[in-house]
């Protein structure tokens, strides 16, 4: 199997508006964000490429429209913006346009990012959940 990533860059404003309202994040500001898309898959021996990067690029585009240079809290499903929340909504964007897509990297600043990589992060792994069972016997 071979990985590729091509990265995007955005400009967006947000605030975390869960937050209390003396955080720093619940005031309005913006980021530099920077995605960075993933695919995987086998090797084509003819072509020599997984995909043509710029398929990526134009399976992205229109999610990039519409996030450059936008208030990301008035984008439905983004409400609360933060970068997992953004890769979340980017991931569930692109999968079914990209099937080879295996994560989604948001950096809000350049020590700052998250990885998405398609789990639902509100629900334990079968490894966790296998554990937490072992544990209980």
């Amino acid at each position: 199997m071979m990985e590729l990533r091509k990265t995007f860059q955005f400009e967006a404003a947000h605030l975390l508006p869960l937050l209390p309202k003396t955080h720093k994040c619940r005031r309005l500001h913006g980021h530099s964000f920077e995605a960075e898309i993933v695919v995987t898959g086998k090797l084509d021996p003819r072509l020599g490429w997984v995909m043509d990067y710029a398929d990526i690029s134009a399976v992205f585009k229109p999610i990039w429209e519409r996030l450059d240079h936008h208030y990301l809290n008035e984008i439905p499903g983004l409400e609360n913006p933060t970068s997992e929340n953004v890769a979340i909504w980017i991931w569930n964007k692109l999968k079914p346009k990209l099937p080879l897509l295996t994560e989604v990297t948001i950096a809000e600043t350049c020590t700052a990012k998250c990885v998405y990589r398609g789990t639902d992060p509100g629900k334990p792994s079968g490894l966790a959940s296998k554990r937490r069972k072992r544990r209980k016997i």
